[in-house]
């Protein structure tokens, strides 16, 4: 519950005459936040070195069974009770903040160590509900509940419980009923901040279910497995129901707090989000802590869950189940019926005086909404710019092709591609270390065929040779990408293909653009 909450409370308390005409809250300690970042920034670096040099003078303590126990609860003791003070120096407090959390993965790592993993993380999601109780930072509270949830849902999970889509479900959901209980039955304000956090970790568990978000994963220069979300029937068809019961419950949250979303409208809109919510199982449950949060007031938390669930619906243009024409129609669907739908509730509302829609609440809203539909602008067209500024002003290359597989069904029709790269460079090198990015020495022919030669060391290029940029992938090191996407039925037309045609601009930065046959033959 934020301040401006709380003074809205005691202003109606002393309406009612509840509280006396001089009640007010306790004021607040002053502290601008630069003086706090630049604090907290010189306290950490002094700190971190001090942390470090304890781990090396105890470093042979913490490997001995009792060890990260008769080290770790010590530091916590005397951190938590030093933050406790009312009057305590910003900079000594922030140097506690990391000695605090050192001592927790020390704790941590001891449970780790000595028990079975899930019952060092039952064990360790206690610990972190039990600090959160003792320490009086509404902050470390909410990472404290992000922490424990984390610990719940792992000591919830058998032995390669991430190998298994339907096991991850079954631990979110069993979590996610937790925070509801705790939400709706809780009051204290301790829990109100752990559930914050705990909230927060299910909306990142929930989008994280649901896979890359759409374009995202093109940009960041990766690709993503499904395999470990990977549900068999009937436990695919159970955790969608799931997801079509936790909307109706938020369905129903929602109207029970708001009349307005008693309206015909609002009814029409729920088929369509149920619809949405079988096709993707995780939107439910971002749904549902949408819900409970805006209903209880709580709107940090609720604008969160909306944006999981703007992720959930982007990743689904990746989800393999159907082809992409079906999911760009469905999708082309529930849009358009949500639009008519928003039409229909704005001019179903009664109209209001001149002045509330010229208010500075109005104006505030309508410069928030034009600047961020500027900026979604200006990041796509950006985007736009540097990809058709590459495809005009690029060298044209031709790459030879190693087709992992000829044609497989996903996203529509897509052939996923290898290159032939040095041994230095094939598929098996690529690990979780390496660096996003690696360059490649090609020579390149008179005819534009670029032949990989080796890992590019910075030294000088010969005049035919030039560098190229790789990106890690999956299933290996590739040029700018692993698949070719292309119309379904056009299969037969690019089983010729063995030439990738690209544009590489002078820092080696590669675009594809088409496919060629033998000997550089269009497609």
């Amino acid at each position: 519950m934020n301040r401006s909450h709380l003074e809205h409370l005691v202003a109606r308390a002393i309406g009612e005459g509840i509280l006396p005409p001089d009640a007010a809250l306790p004021a607040e300690e002053a502290r601008p936040w630069p003086v706090v970042m630049l604090t907290a920034f010189g306290a950490w670096l002094a700190a971190i070195p001090l942390i470090a040099i304890f781990f090396i003078a105890f470093g042979g303590v913490l490997d001995r069974g009792a060890g990260p126990f008769i080290v770790g609860i010590p530091i916590l003791i005397i951190t938590i009770v030093l933050l406790r003070k009312r009057t305590l120096p910003l900079f000594v407090e922030q140097m506690l903040i990391p000695a605090f959390a050192a001592g927790t993965v020390i704790l941590a790592w001891g449970l780790i160590d000595n028990l079975p993993l899930r019952v060092a993380a039952a064990l360790f999601a206690c610990l972190a509900c039990a600090l959160a109780v003792a320490i009086n930072r509404s902050w470390l509270r909410v990472l404290l509940g992000v922490a424990a949830c984390v610990a719940f849902m792992l000591a919830l999970m058998p032995k390669h419980g991430f190998q298994n889509g339907f096991n991850y479900w079954v631990a979110i959901d069993i979590a996610l009923l937790v925070w509801i209980a705790a939400r709706l039955f809780g009051r204290a304000a301790v829990l109100d901040s752990l559930a914050n956090g705990w909230g927060v970790a299910l909306l990142i568990g929930l989008a994280l279910h649901a896979g890359m978000t759409f374009l995202l994963g093109a940009q960041l220069g990766s690709s993503d497995d499904h395999t470990w979300r990977t549900m068999l029937q009937p436990w695919d068809s159970v955790a969608r129901t799931g997801s079509v019961l936790a909307t109706v419950v938020a369905a129903s949250l929602l109207a029970g707090r708001w009349p307005t979303l008693r309206a015909t409208w609002a009814a029409l809109a729920v088929p369509v989000l149920l619809g949405l919510s079988w096709l993707m199982p995780s939107l439910g449950g971002s749904l549902l802590i949408l819900a409970v949060s805006i209903s209880l007031g709580n709107w940090r938390l609720g604008t969160a869950a909306g944006v999981a669930a703007a992720w959930i619906v982007g990743a689904f243009y990746y989800q393999a189940n159907y082809p992409l024409q079906t999911k760009s129609a469905w999708l082309l669907a529930a849009g358009m019926l949500l639009g008519i739908i928003a039409a229909l509730a704005l001019r179903g509302q009664t109209t209001a005086p001149a002045a509330t829609g010229t208010g500075p609440a109005v104006r505030r809203s309508r410069f928030g909404f034009a600047l961020c539909l500027l900026a979604v602008l200006a990041v796509v067209n950006v985007g736009i710019w540097q990809k058709e500024t590459l495809i005009a002003q690029g060298r044209p290359i031709f790459v030879e092709l190693a087709p992992v597989d000829p044609r497989s069904l996903m996203q529509g029709d897509y052939m996923r591609l290898r290159f032939r790269l040095p041994a230095e460079l094939n598929g098996d090198t690529v690990t979780e270390n390496m660096p996003r990015r690696a360059h490649v020495v090609a020579r390149v022919d008179t005819r534009g065929i670029a032949t990989l030669q080796r890992r590019d060391a910075g030294t000088a290029l010969a005049p035919d040779e030039m560098s190229i940029e790789l990106t890690p992938f999956r299933s290996g090191w590739s040029i700018a990408s692993d698949g070719w996407y292309f119309k379904e039925g056009d299969a037969a037309r690019w089983e010729r293909a063995r030439y990738g045609e690209f544009r590489v601009d002078a820092t080696g930065r590669a675009l594809l653009v088409g496919m060629r046959g033998p000997d550089l033959a269009p497609l």
